[in-house]
């Protein structure tokens, strides 16, 4: 665990928008730019979902968030006070065996260092996760306002500590003029996969069906069901917006979200399967098995991380039909962080030798990460976050791309060209290992980003905290290669019927 660095639970589009400020210290660089499809789950203590309150938790009962509230907040006032051993002296088991007494104190000089001295506490806000209270205090420093996540055991123990940038409130979500609320419903709709209770909504065409069924896969980070990035909220958009052409579409809470570090029985051998493909077979299941809807046409749709191991959950699926690749890479995740590290570096306005300097810490992990050495029970130092080597393993020589060659099913492929996460050099290679395949549709859109918001110019992080939605054209080609010659449906936006 690092303490006092921002929590790589965030999506890394959310994460690095905060680089392109020169007035952001540069503590919170090095764990910004943790890689883009890293598991959170594999980081000891993370925090929740960057959402200020995670719709799948459950909230902590008023007197004792009050409580914890308070605790917090002496938390922040002993670590300024330089009362450390107060501080350790609250830990739960995990975290007094991941930080030896006197680490805490290094690492908030060294925050202190970069932000300057604290000055004031703000505000509170209180939610919960799983079985863990998750108090936020926004904290004033001379050069930054940091938020300070502490996050509780049921025993009120301390579970987890960590700054990151201040968030700001977003304004609410707006619907996309595409959906035309009078030709849906919605109704909330439970994964449960063995132990794991995941909350989702079923967005139905209105009319008797059987309708063609779409599962959506998130990208990286604990995502809620609609893949919210700050105030934009892309897995909706597709929902509302297929459901507007007559197509069902399926959506749950990423098990990150929920469940944090709990996603495993066994954290020591994490792999994807644990974090992502089981629960995106479940709900293929689930969906197939729902009233008006065509068993035999349920659709896989990944979005980044979700589209790289698409073609191995398809494989792995025979009662998947089809797969829609959005923003999907090829490369290794290891080396695909690399170019994003080098790519913001260059928007940044860093120091050069600072930026070098950070390019550096990232290819030592990705050295480590391909060691020939690396075994099973190892713990891999990624950008100075440590995780189990048994996640890099599993996907060391996994080939999405010749995965995808060997299917039969149908396959759509959507690439923007102002993506600068996953680059069009991974298109290039998707329309090369494709080549040739008639169950396979490859569509360019010059203009759009990595989450399929049309813009101009060079892609910066930035645009991922402006309110945007998924191109109108991007539903339009989905829709049309699901349901050939379908057409949007029309009428005034209103309010949903559920």
């Amino acid at each position: 665990m690092k303490p006092l660095l921002e929590n790589t639970a965030q999506p890394i589009h959310r994460r690095l928008a905060r680089l392109r400020s020169r007035a952001l210290p540069s503590f919170a660089i090095l764990a910004a730019l943790v890689a883009l499809f890293f598991p959170p789950a594999a980081f000891p203590f993370q925090l929740p979902s960057h959402e200020p309150v995670n719709p799948s938790a459950s909230a902590p009962a008023p007197q004792a968030a009050a409580s914890l509230d308070e605790t917090a907040k002496q938390i922040v006032n002993e670590m300024v006070l330089g009362q450390f051993d107060r501080v350790e002296a609250q830990y739960d088991e995990k975290m007094a065996a991941a930080l030896p007494p006197g680490k805490l104190a290094t690492a908030w000089q060294s925050l202190v260092n970069e932000v300057g001295e604290f000055q004031s506490i703000s505000a509170t806000r209180t939610t919960g996760m799983g079985n863990q209270t998750v108090v936020i205090v926004v904290c004033k420093f001379e050069r930054a306002d940091l938020d300070a996540r502490i996050a509780f055991d049921s025993d009120a123990k301390l579970a987890g500590l960590f700054f990151a940038p201040h968030q700001k409130e977003y304004a609410p979500w707006v619907a996309p003029s595409y959906a035309n609320f009078d030709s849906f419903t919605e109704s909330p709709l439970e994964l449960v996969n063995g132990k794991y209770q995941l909350p989702g909504t079923l967005t139905m065409p209105k009319g008797d069906g059987p309708f063609p069924a779409v599962v959506l896969v998130q990208g990286s980070g604990p995502h809620d069901q609609d893949e919210t990035i700050g105030p934009n909220k892309p897995f909706k958009d597709l929902a509302w917006g297929l459901a507007s052409r007559g197509i069902a579409v399926y959506r749950y809470t990423k098990r990150t979200a929920k469940y944090g570090t709990e996603i495993s029985n066994d954290p020591a051998s994490l792999t994807v399967d644990d974090e992502v493909i089981r629960d995106a077979q479940a709900a293929v299941a689930l969906l197939a098995k729902q009233p008006k809807i065509d068993a035999s046409r349920v659709f896989l749709l990944g979005h980044s991380l979700g589209g790289y191991l698409a073609p191995r959950i398809a494989s792995q699926d025979a009662q998947i039909h089809g797969l829609i690749l959005l923003a999907a890479p090829t490369e290794p995740i290891e080396q695909l962080a690399l170019k994003q590290i080098r790519y913001i570096s260059t928007l940044a306005g860093i120091p050069s030798a600072q930026a070098q300097n950070e390019i550096k810490l990232a290819e030592d992990s990705v050295k480590q990460i391909e060691s020939p050495d690396l075994k099973h029970g190892d713990t891999v130092s990624f950008l100075g976050t440590n995780s189990p080597a048994s996640y890099w393993l599993d996907l060391r020589g996994y080939s999405p791309e010749t995965i995808a060659a060997t299917l039969s099913i149908p396959m759509l492929l959507i690439q923007g060209g102002r993506d600068y996460q996953v680059p069009p050099q991974d298109f290039d290679t998707w329309k090369k290992a494709l080549a040739g395949k008639k169950n396979a549709t490859l569509q360019f859109f010059p203009e759009l980003n990595h989450m399929l918001f049309a813009g101009i110019g060079p892609a910066t992080p930035q645009e991922y905290s402006k309110p945007g939605h998924v191109d109108a054209a991007v539903i339009a080609a989905i829709a049309n290669w699901i349901l050939p010659g379908s057409e949007k449906t029309t009428g005034a936006p209103q309010k949903p019927a559920n």
